[in-house]
């Protein structure tokens, strides 16, 4: 047990451009910071493709993780001798903030998307499996990892401590929302999070927020809302997603037709496969993804090498608002006449779609439910935040879905002039 209180000769911190400081007392946080698998959350960024929209987006897994660790362990702070805290349980928060991401993969969800991966159960393999990681915190104790493991899943039995880590207002969301707006270099992001915490309040289940505080966590759930449409779903961004996960199917396809790669994809074959293991999974990152990707620029295979030359000289699909509903019927023609003049619309065509439910009351067994937030009422009652805050009952449980069609302009633009190319244009026109 020495190590659970085992302190660093002198505390470490590392700077940090939102949080101005991380601070690092505890031997095991710093340990764990300097394993395999989290120094390489460094390779891969936490904003996937939008540095193709916004250029100062080159954020990492690890800023974040780091942040999110800094935010636990400010709350802990604040929490100390409060009923419900339970002071023993601070080493396992700290860890499981840390930790949340570990498992996040190249290009996060495109990745995950195509080849049916889930970033979490990862995070969990990582830290239950055979790695740096889980020797680590095996220190701490046997079951140690587990229960880190549990918290991330939130299955812990304390739901005090899933909750700093994973609900409406976490620390996992602010950091990402005030990082992303400070990489991104938008406004929308920022809200008074100095003020949230400090009126942050442990109880029995979850954290709460005192009624005095309910301002600020207005700001901090419009400053999400605003997020997700401006930044995280912005159309640029989703067009490279889009070229993303073409790349990544084509690359299959072709490998299971038995195609021989100039340069072979010796670190997607678990992957094209279907049997990734641990050892494979941890040798994906963006560094390597974007080495093929730039070496598949030259293959003989027409359509990889245009998907892989759009994407690393950013010549993105163009697009148009789309309803897939009342569209379908002219989506069905422009198939049709994509394929007539050779435009593959299993790589060229492609409607997507972004949902986001900015708040949510509590809607029991509804598949993804949310715990709402609550306010701590000056009597000691706990009120729903959407039944104090008219701002936020505007937007609780109203989700708000987009749809845009994704095509190569250029490929349209050089047909040949004729009634084939009118009425292609004559579709994406509207």
């Amino acid at each position: 047990m020495a190590y659970v209180n085992e302190q660093l000769h002198e505390e470490k911190v590392f700077k940090d451009p939102v949080h101005r400081y991380v601070h690092v007392r505890d031997k095991l946080i710093w340990d764990l910071i300097g394993t395999a698998e989290f120094q390489r959350l460094r390779r891969v960024r936490q904003l996937g493709t939008t540095f193709f929209t916004f250029h100062g987006a080159e954020h990492s897994r690890f800023n974040h993780s780091l942040g999110v660790y800094e935010i636990i362990r400010r709350i802990i702070d604040i929490f100390q001798g409060r009923e419900h805290w339970d002071n023993s349980e601070r080493l396992l928060c700290l860890s499981a903030g840390l930790l949340h991401d570990v498992g996040h993969g190249p290009f996060s969800h495109s990745f995950e998307k195509v080849f049916q991966l889930d970033h979490e159960k990862w995070t969990r393999a990582i830290i239950t499996g055979d790695t740096e990681i889980n020797k680590v915190l095996k220190r701490v104790s046997d079951d140690f990892p587990k229960k880190v493991a549990e918290v991330i899943a939130k299955t812990y039995e304390n739901k005090l401590v899933v909750s700093l880590i994973s609900s409406q207002i976490d620390a996992d969301r602010m950091d990402y929302l005030q990082r992303d707006a400070f990489y991104t270099g938008v406004s929308y992001g920022h809200f008074d999070m100095e003020r949230i915490l400090r009126v942050m309040r442990p109880t029995e289940d979850q954290v709460v927020i005192k009624k005095s505080g309910m301002h600020a966590v207005e700001d901090y759930i419009m400053s999400r809302y605003q997020m997700y449409w401006q930044v995280y779903f912005h159309p640029v961004t989703r067009s490279a997603e889009v070229i993303l996960t073409k790349i990544l199917h084509r690359a299959k396809k072709l490998y299971q037709e038995g195609y021989r790669f100039s340069m072979e994809p010796t670190h997607f074959y678990s992957l094209f496969n279907g049997n990734v293991s641990l050892k494979d999974y941890l040798a994906l990152d963006e560094s390597v993804m974007l080495f093929f990707f730039q070496n598949w620029m030259h293959e003989n295979d027409v359509i990889l090498k245009d998907l892989c030359t759009r994407f690393m000289n950013r010549n993105l699909f163009k697009y148009i608002e789309f309803n897939p509903n009342s569209g379908y019927m002219k989506l069905m023609e422009l198939m049709k006449l994509f394929n007539e003049v050779g435009i593959d619309t299993n790589y060229y065509l492609e409607v997507d779609s972004s949902s986001d439910l900015p708040y949510d009351f509590y809607r029991p067994g509804e598949e993804g439910e949310r715990i709402p937030i609550y306010l701590l009422m000056p009597s000691g009652e706990l009120r729903e935040l959407s039944r104090e805050s008219e701002i936020v009952e505007s937007i609780s449980g109203k989700k708000r879905t987009d749809h845009k069609l994704y095509y190569p302009v250029d490929f349209v633009d050089n047909l040949p002039e004729g009634d084939v190319k009118k009425r292609i244009k004559e579709i994406l026109q509207g």
